[in-house]
């Protein structure tokens, strides 16, 4: 990807924060009762409303404006008329668009009471974006990110998604580089300063393969866990500096 300039950068910075913000306003109306369609029009007007445009709608034929994963739904999960219940945990995965830039970010939710089980693999998918965030140095690797992923993940008695993955990100919404979940130190693209990428590890309970779904009239694929199993994921933007990294889908 080519550096950004100091201009765009200040776009990026802004298209980053409204994301963030319509991700935190959407998972505030999570609750039982409510569909993942709702969601979705929630979403839709108030990213209309910023003056921007979500991301996703038509994207590759994709249908809708955000993701909406539920329990062992892995990405791309689609709204529809499914009405959430208490002990349901959810991904909603929010990009938006202003002034041609993209800002995407996703986290977790729990749906009322969620077990200590879905509290503890949502814990660790969090801790493994920030530490794959940690590991991002000028100059470094993508493997220098997937390898902290790895370790934190494995660690934890789980299973990061391989087949799926971060990538790079600013006028265009998914390019190079592809950042995995997983490799080896000093190994990969390089991460070059004043590009964007996301970094966002999925986490599944079990390491039985995952299944990949067709959504009808869409190039774009669902996953799921091939045994019903939970995954959890969490999603930042984040700019590589000449210094480090500042995420910038990250609000304080």
């Amino acid at each position: 990807m080519t550096p950004l300039k100091a201009e765009e950068i200040r776009k990026m910075e802004a298209v980053g924060q409204l994301a963030a913000a319509c991700l935190q306003y959407v998972g505030s109306f999570v609750k039982p009762g409510i569909t993942t369609n709702e969601l979705d029009k929630i979403a839709y007007d108030w990213t209309l409303s910023k003056g921007a445009t979500p991301a996703p709608l038509g994207y590759h034929g994709f249908p809708k404006s955000i993701c909406t994963s539920v329990n062992s739904c892995i990405c791309h999960g689609v709204p529809d008329e499914t009405i959430l219940k208490n002990g349901d945990v959810i991904n909603i995965d929010v990009t938006c668009i202003k002034e041609d830039f993209h800002g995407d970010t996703s986290a977790m939710f729990f749906v009322g009471n969620a077990s200590d089980m879905a509290k503890k693999l949502t814990d660790c998918a969090f801790e493994a974006m920030h530490k794959g965030i940690e590991a991002i140095t000028p100059n470094g690797t993508v493997g220098d990110i997937g390898f902290a992923i790895n370790k934190h993940v494995t660690r934890k008695g789980y299973y990061p998604v391989k087949e799926i993955g971060g990538h790079g990100i600013g006028r265009i919404f998914h390019g190079d580089p592809f950042v995995p979940s997983y490799g080896k130190k000093g190994k990969g693209e390089l991460l070059k300063p004043f590009t964007c990428i996301t970094v966002e590890p999925m986490v599944n309970q079990t390491e039985v393969a995952i299944k990949e779904l067709s959504i009808p009239g869409s190039s774009i694929k669902v996953y799921e866990t091939g045994d019903g199993s939970l995954s959890a994921q969490f999603e930042h933007t984040v700019l590589i500096t000449d210094s480090g990294y500042e995420i910038l889908t990250q609000i304080d």
